[in-house]
C-alpha cells in the first residue's frame, strides 16, 4: 500500500484543520454560504477520515491525537467567530470553551499524576459535540440562506448548553472517581 494511501485519513484531516480559519476568513468577509460550505466539507472529511481509517486499518497513534483536535479545533473557532459576529451568544461560546479547556486540564492532571483515566470520549461527550456541530451548521444555514427561525436557534442554543454542562459534569465526576480510587491504591 502506497505511503499517501496509508494516510489518507490523516491528510483529510489536515484539511479539516485548514478548514478552520478558511471558515472564520469567509465569515468575516460575509461569505456565509461559502462558509457553509466549508463546513459541510469539513464534517464530510471528519467522516470520511474515521471510516477509512477503521474500515482499512489505517488508524495511526498520530492520527488518534491529529483527529479529535481538529474537530475541537473546528468547533471552537465556529464559536468564537460566530460569537465575535454577534451571531452566537458569548456566554454559550464562554461555557463550550470552558468545558474543553476543563477537559484539556484534566486529563494533563490525570496525565501528571498517574491517575488511572483513558482519554477517550464519554457517550454524552459524543452527544454534546454532535449537538454542537448541529448548532453551528442551524448557525450557518441561517445566515447562508437569511432563515429567520430564532425559536429553533434559542432551543438550540439551549440543547448545546445543557448538554455541554453534562457531558462536562460527567467527565468532572469519571476525574474525581479516577483520583479517589488512586488515593486508595495508593
Amino acid at each position: 500500500m502506497s505511503a499517501l494511501l496509508r494516510n489518507t485519513p490523516n491528510i483529510l484531516t489536515a484539511l479539516r484543520l485548514a478548514a478552520s480559519p478558511a471558515l472564520v476568513a469567509l465569515l468575516w468577509r460575509g461569505e456565509d454560504y461559502a462558509a457553509l460550505i466549508v463546513f459541510v466539507i469539513a464534517g464530510v472529511t471528519d467522516a470520511l477520515d474515521g471510516f477509512l481509517a477503521k474500515r482499512f486499518n489505517l488508524q495511526t497513534r498520530f492520527g488518534r491525537y491529529l483527529d479529535p483536535a481538529a474537530d475541537k479545533l473546528l468547533m471552537l473557532i465556529s464559536f468564537l467567530a460566530l460569537a465575535m459576529l454577534g451571531v452566537t451568544p458569548i456566554w454559550l461560546t464562554a461555557l463550550v470553551i470552558t468545558r474543553d479547556l476543563c477537559i484539556v486540564i484534566g486529563i494533563g492532571l490525570a496525565y501528571l499524576w498517574a491517575l488511572p483515566l483513558r482519554a477517550t470520549p464519554s457517550l454524552l461527550g459524543k452527544a454534546s459535540t454532535v449537538v454542537q456541530v448541529a448548532y453551528v451548521g442551524l448557525v450557518l444555514l441561517m445566515l447562508a440562506f437569511d432563515i429567520e427561525a430564532h425559536v429553533l436557534k434559542n432551543f438550540a442554543e439551549i440543547a448545546v448548553a445543557a448538554f455541554t454542562v453534562a457531558s462536562g459534569l460527567g467527565y468532572a465526576q469519571l476525574w474525581l472517581r479516577a483520583a479517589s480510587h488512586s488515593r486508595r491504591t495508593a
